[in-house]
């Protein structure tokens, strides 16, 4: 049992240190994403946002935006649901 988690935590040590020592840019400098250029020239014509920000998170990754905002409703109603589960009722 030991041994077997052993194994697996130098594994998973392993892969985050060659992860992190084998990026295409360096730690903090992001570089450039291929993709940018195209949101940037187009943000405004296909989406009609002033902000880029914006047309990212709610026209290009709209579906993705309300999967976490489903995911964080349910986390809140559950820890709501376990905090009213321990009252005692009178």
């Amino acid at each position: 049992m030991k041994k077997s988690l052993f194994v697996a935590s130098a594994v998973i040590i392993g892969g985050l240190f060659y992860g992190v020592f084998t990026m295409t840019h360096p730690f903090g400098n992001p570089g450039k994403a291929v993709m940018d250029d195209h949101f940037i020239d187009r943000a405004l014509k296909d989406r009609s946002a002033q902000n880029i920000v914006t047309s990212l998170v709610f026209d290009y990754r709209g579906f993705d935006t309300l999967g976490e905002a489903a995911v964080l409703f349910t986390a809140v109603c559950s820890i709501g649901a376990l905090f009213r589960a321990g009252r005692k009722r009178s």
